[in-house]
């Protein structure tokens, strides 16, 4: 339960950082959210990420199998899209560019994976 919570709340943050880098650096997700509207942003993704994504990904199955996984790029997006939908301060213009800030999370997410994990092996 506490490395549940912990890789939780690491993957919260690099959420938050990964909008925000959309924000600085893309132009992606629009500024008028400050630094605790990335925060709350992070937080709806993650949790987001944690209940509505799987499901996306049983749903759509077929079509994740046939174009070999690269469907999952699009349900990305789609997550995207909707935490932006269910979170205002968070505001991406389009599904495309819903789909380019996925495409950016899912890297940041993949970096501090690998890192959090190399930190617990370490420690462990």
């Amino acid at each position: 339960m506490k490395k549940q919570l912990f890789t939780f709340t690491i993957r919260w943050f690099a959420n938050a950082l990964a909008l925000w880098l959309c924000a600085e650096l893309l132009h992606l997700v629009d500024k008028q959210a400050h630094i605790t509207g990335f925060i709350i942003g992070g937080l709806t993704l993650s949790v987001l990420n944690a209940l509505i994504k799987p499901l996306l990904i049983i749903m759509m199955l077929p079509a994740v199998a046939l174009t070999l996984g690269f469907f999952l790029i699009v349900i990305n997006g789609i997550v995207v899209y909707l935490a932006s939908a269910i979170y205002s301060p968070l505001h991406i213009d389009s599904f495309w560019a819903a789909v380019l800030v996925g495409i950016v999370i899912g890297l940041v997410n993949y970096i501090v994976t690998i890192t959090a994990e190399a930190i617990t092996k370490r420690y462990a």
